[in-house]
């Protein structure tokens, strides 16, 4: 083969492997997040910022009644403009990893409204670095926080819906890091805490489904909040992204609202005991 035909070849073979270009699935800025919560009361543990603040306002969008932050951290800047468009957006502080703390600011809530629906508990906290450097005071903390907390929160609402007589509905958020190791920024405590976490629910939805009571988890992928906003600046950030699969981006917190909403809502009735991955198809599950 003469050579300029061997170029030609060998450019067609460089061209048919390139990327096609990237169409990103986020919705535009005009779209309204709209699914009804109507009439529903829900509480939202870590809801002053990240992808609790998400939930949120996908809530607020979908007409919740209320919702309430269970936050220790005070409000900041974006929970109160929020607040500004959903005044029906309230803020308890609130200790989750205490019990007594959660109980006054489910007891708050139900003195204020005279009900509580839903309940995430998605309240969490993560460090990445080698699992030869971790101590025991680290692993108490983060599953302090990641494991009992949640579990706590969901015992002390589910004895709430009981005495209530409401049909109530538990979400709690665990990780992708609970079915798979996070080859970026590897945790093995953090990924343990959230398999803790979504395998609990399984038992928890049986335990609890003579109650009414529905208990489901989500699994964030790679989501945009202050602790993640860096990883898309990282030099090799593109290169990560075509040996993950799936979309090469963070998600905004409100792209997994929409799964919260169906799990909180009376549209969910016979769904319980499941988990939900939202991660792009990151790593093909």
């Amino acid at each position: 083969m003469p050579p300029a035909a061997t170029e030609t070849v060998a450019s067609d073979a460089a061209n048919s492997t390139a990327p096609a270009p990237y169409l990103n699935t986020m919705p535009g800025s005009d779209f309204n997040w709209q699914v009804t919560l109507a009439k529903k009361v829900v509480a939202i543990t870590g809801a002053n910022r990240g992808i609790g603040l998400g939930i949120a306002e996908v809530c607020l969008a979908n007409s919740a009644k209320m919702v309430y932050s269970f936050d220790l951290m005070e409000p900041g800047e974006d929970f109160f403009t929020l607040q500004k468009q959903y005044p029906n957006f309230r803020f308890v502080q609130t200790d989750v990893t205490t019990e007594e703390s959660v109980e006054k600011a489910i007891n708050q809530v139900v003195e204020e409204t005279g009900r509580i629906d839903g309940l995430v508990a998605n309240a969490g906290m993560t460090k990445h670095q080698p699992a030869l450097k971790f101590e025991r005071p680290e692993l108490e903390k983060l599953f302090n926080l990641n494991v009992f907390g949640a579990y706590f929160c969901a015992q002390i609402a589910a004895r709430k819906f009981i005495e209530l007589g409401i049909k109530g509905s538990i979400v709690m958020t665990s990780s992708m890091t609970s079915y798979r190791p996070n080859r970026a920024a590897p945790s093995a405590p953090y990924g343990a805490t959230k398999a803790a976490v979504r395998n609990m629910c399984h038992t928890l939805a049986m335990e609890w489904s003579h109650h009414g009571i529905r208990v489901n988890s989500i699994s964030p992928g790679f989501v945009r909040t202050a602790m993640t906003y860096y990883v898309e600046k990282s030099p090799d950030w593109d290169i990560k992204m075509q040996y993950y699969g799936g979309m090469p981006r963070l998600a905004d917190p409100r792209e997994l609202g929409g799964a919260y909403v169906y799990l909180l809502s009376d549209a969910s009735s016979y769904t319980t005991g499941i988990d939900i991955p939202i991660a792009g198809i990151v790593g093909a599950w």
